[in-house]
């Protein structure tokens, strides 16, 4: 969306086969959860996400697919990462322990590094990550 109002971008993982995977799993009703890094908004230099705040979702090819809105927003350590929440993040995880072995294999990619600069970052029960939980409002 173009204009003053332009909705800001709502970014899943990195453009290719995962994000594919991760937008189609929203535009299916299968996704209503994700988790970042809070060091990602540090580094960013961002606001985190506000209850009621709507962004675009965006795909592969850098194309708004829908509008999401955030419902809820909890920063927390990932040791307390909970089922319920790894569940709703739609990528067929069934426990808490695979949810976490596929988070960790991104966060500590070297994209993820790279774009955090410190080739070194690891994650620990006591990292503080961001909970989202997010509804589709509309599909473009």
């Amino acid at each position: 969306m173009t204009g003053p109002h332009a909705l800001k971008p709502f970014l899943l993982a990195y453009p290719g086969p995962l994000r594919d995977l991760l937008v189609a799993a929203v535009l299916a009703g299968e996704k209503v959860s994700t988790t970042g890094l809070l060091v990602e908004w540090q580094v960013e230099n961002e606001d985190l996400p506000e209850v009621g705040e709507r962004s675009a979702l965006i795909d592969s090819d850098g194309r708004e697919v829908a509008v999401v809105e955030v419902t809820e927003v909890r920063v927390l350590p990932l040791g307390e990462v909970g089922l319920r929440h790894a569940l709703d993040e739609g990528e067929g995880h069934t426990t808490v322990a695979e949810w976490r072995s596929a988070h960790e294999r991104f966060w500590h990619s070297e994209e993820m590094r790279e774009g955090l600069g410190d080739p070194e970052f690891v994650v620990d029960d006591g990292t503080m990550v961001v909970a989202e939980r997010f509804r589709v409002v509309e599909t473009l």
